[in-house]
This record gives structure tokens, sequence and C-alpha cells, in this order.
């Protein structure tokens, strides 16, 4: 199969910018990458294979790219915005992978005209664990890819798009159409509320428990906390771009709440027990 783009500028070589890099060189072994990010960082994208090359800086990643791959943190990847609408050929596509979509696309819209062309990615897929040195080349396997587009319909006819389609494909990833503000509303329950889930439950355990939980804890506790592991530096700007993850805070603390009534006697427990079984069947069915 013959690579979708021939150059591919990777701007952020961590956990997803280096699995991105990492699965389009094995699918198309004739693809140049190049990436771009802290010296270190880089050095290591090119150690363990991601890239083939570093760009001195932003402005030369891109400049004779035809995908630019934006796998900033996504308030940096705002800011970046005019630095690399300046620096793309008329011709290249920039998409990116930040898990909140309506701030970086109405940002977009305000500086990509055209010919120059922006879509909104969130590739589904992800680790507790930062760093291109956890970066995996079947990351994407197998899992949802949404793309953003106006009322959850694909961009209009763009041949830059259905080859950015394509090499989602070959990835193993699966594309998925969605306008921005159904995915922030979807995201924050799906993605976001977990993680903070998680961070508060830390910290509960942590003022309940204390130096015991690393010696009592069983497995149960490990596996709730996975998402704890996160770094806060990647979650601070998804926190402050999830314009529905208050709404979804608030519904949890109702259920919490419904959930200690229920303690009390004055709900049935049985039917949340029975509601979360059944979604975590389906889940695992998924998976």
């Amino acid at each position: 199969m013959s690579p979708p783009f021939r150059h591919v500028a990777v701007l952020g070589t961590g956990l997803i910018g280096g699995s991105f890099a990492l699965a389009l060189r094995r699918a198309f072994p004739e693809m140049v990458v190049t990436g771009w990010d802290r010296t270190a960082v880089l050095d290591r994208a090119v150690r363990l294979g991601a890239i083939h090359q570093a760009a001195p800086d932003l402005a030369s990643a891109c400049r004779s790219a035809e995908l630019v791959y934006v796998a900033l943190p996504v308030e940096e990847a705002i800011r970046r915005l005019p630095e690399i609408v300046a620096a793309v050929s008329a011709e290249a596509l920039t998409t990116d992978a930040a898990s909140t979509k309506s701030a970086i696309c109405e940002a977009a819209a305000r500086f990509f005209q055209p010919p120059k062309l922006f879509v909104g990615g969130h590739p589904i897929a992800g680790r507790e664990l930062a760093g291109v040195e956890h970066a995996d080349a079947d990351l994407f396997r197998g899992a949802p890819y949404v793309l953003i587009g106006e009322s959850g319909r694909p961009v209009e006819p763009d041949e830059r798009v259905t080859r950015l389609v394509a090499a989602i494909e070959a990835i193993g990833a699966r594309p998925v159409w969605l306008d921005a503000a159904e995915h922030d509303r979807l995201f924050a329950f799906l993605s976001h509320l977990p993680q903070l889930t998680a961070v508060a439950l830390a910290e509960t355990v942590l003022e309940g428990a204390g130096d015991s939980a690393a010696t009592l804890a069983g497995r149960g506790l490990v596996d709730s906390l996975r998402l704890a592991g996160s770094p806060y530096d990647l979650w601070a700007g998804i926190c402050r771009t999830s314009p529905s993850l208050d709404e979804a805070l608030a519904r949890l603390i109702r259920a919490l709440e419904r959930i200690r009534t229920g303690l009390a006697g004055e709900h049935d427990l049985a039917r949340d027990f029975d509601r979360a079984n059944r979604l975590y069947k389906t889940l695992r069915r998924i998976e």
C-alpha cells in the first residue's frame, strides 16, 4: 500500500505522538516522519525509532510536511496554532490529538483559511504513563478515532481528509465523526470524569487509610486507581477546556449521595448495582 502522506511532522513526540509515529512507520515504511519537541524528548524518540529525524524548530518541522500531527497539551496546541498555520504549506493537512475539541477547533477556525485545512481529532487510546518510552505502535489498534466535522458529518470532500482517514485505518483505528460540542459532552463522562474520580478516590483513601493502603490494599483498589497515575501536566488543560465536566461531576455527586441514602435504607441499591453490572459487562465485550 502506498503511503497516504509522504512526509509527516509530529509535533509532540510523547506517548500519543510517539505511538502515532511508530504506527505510521510500521504501516508505511517508506513514509518520512519528522518530530518536534524538547531536545531530550526528541533524542529518545529517534533512539526508539519513533521518528526518522528531529527538527530544530517548529517551522522547519512543518514546512515540507503533507500531514502535521499536533500531539501537544491542548492549551499549548492552541497557543502554537498561529505559528503552525504560518509554517504549513497550502497543500498540507493539520490535525490534532487533544482530548477536548471545542476550544481548539474554534481557535483553528480563526487561523486556518482555505486552502489550508485543519481537522480536529482525538484517538480514544492512551495510558496512565506518559512519555515516548511508553509509546506503542499498537496503541490505536481496535480503538475509535474521533474526527471532528460540523454536525458530526465528515468535512466537505477533500482528498487530504480521505488520506487522513486512510492513515487512521491503516494503523488499526476506527474513524468516527462527531461535532466538537457533542464530543466534549460525551467525553466529559467517558474520559474526564473517570480521571477525576480516580483522583478523588485516591485522596479519600489517603485520608481514611493513610499508610495502611500500601500494605493492605487489594487488587480492586489498584485497578480502580489506575488513572490516578496520570500526570497533572497533561490533565490541567483538559480540565480547563472541558465544558461539560462540571455537569458530569454534579451527576457523580448526586449518584454518590443516592448511594449514601441507600446505605441508610432510604434507597434500593440493588438497581444501582444492576445497572453498573450491565455497563461493565457491555464494556468488557467491547474490549
